[in-house]
C-alpha cells in the first residue's frame, strides 16, 4: 500500500554541480600555446630552409661560373661555327645549373619564346643573353662559315658568362 501519511520533511537538494559542463578553459589555453609553438616552429623551420636554399643558389651558382669558364678556356676550335657550338652548349649548361633553366634541353628558337626564361635575371642581363644567344645562333647556323675567329666567339661568350653570372636578382 501506498503511505498516505504525507511528510513535510525538506531533503536537501542533489547536487547540480555535476549537471554544469566542466571547466575547460585550461585545456584552451593548453591548446592555444600549443598551436603557437606549432605555428613558431613551422616558420623557423621555413626560415632556416630558405636561408640555407639562398646560400646553396649562390654555392651553385658559384661552382656552374668555374666549371664554365674552365670549360671556355679549353676550347680550341678549328673555325668560329665550331666556337660557337661549344660555347652556346657551355652557356646553356651553365644557365641549366645556375638559373634552374631549362635552357640546355631548348632549341634556340624555344629558349627566345619561353616568356619566363631566366626570371632570376636582372632585366639587363636577359637582353644581354637574348643578344649572345641570337649572335651565336647567328654563326651556328649561317649557311657559310664566318669570318670570325674562333678566339673572338670565345671572348664574347666569356663577356656573356660574366654578365650573366653578375645579373643575378638574389
Amino acid at each position: 500500500m501506498t503511505d498516505d501519511n504525507p511528510t513535510f520533511e525538506l531533503k536537501e537538494p542533489a547536487a547540480l554541480e555535476r549537471l554544469l559542463p566542466g571547466d575547460d578553459s585550461q585545456g584552451i589555453w593548453l591548446a592555444a600555446a600549443l598551436l603557437a609553438l606549432l605555428v613558431l616552429v613551422v616558420w623557423f623551420v621555413s626560415w632556416q630552409h630558405r636561408r640555407r636554399s639562398k646560400h646553396a643558389a649562390g654555392t651553385r651558382r658559384d661552382l656552374a661560373y668555374k666549371d664554365a669558364s674552365a670549360a671556355l678556356q679549353r676550347i680550341t676550335a678549328a673555325d668560329a661555327r665550331a666556337a660557337a657550338v661549344q660555347t652556346s652548349l657551355i652557356l646553356r649548361r651553365y644557365l641549366s645549373l645556375a638559373a634552374e633553366d631549362p635552357a640546355l634541353f631548348e632549341t634556340h628558337e624555344e629558349f627566345v619564346a619561353r616568356n619566363d626564361a631566366l626570371l632570376a635575371l636582372s632585366e639587363s642581363a636577359r637582353a644581354a643573353c637574348a643578344d649572345g644567344f641570337a649572335r651565336l645562333a647567328a654563326c651556328k647556323y649561317a649557311a657559310e662559315v664566318s669570318v670570325l675567329e674562333p678566339a673572338a666567339v670565345v671572348g664574347d661568350a666569356r663577356g656573356l658568362l660574366e654578365t650573366l653570372h653578375r645579373g643575378f636578382r638574389s
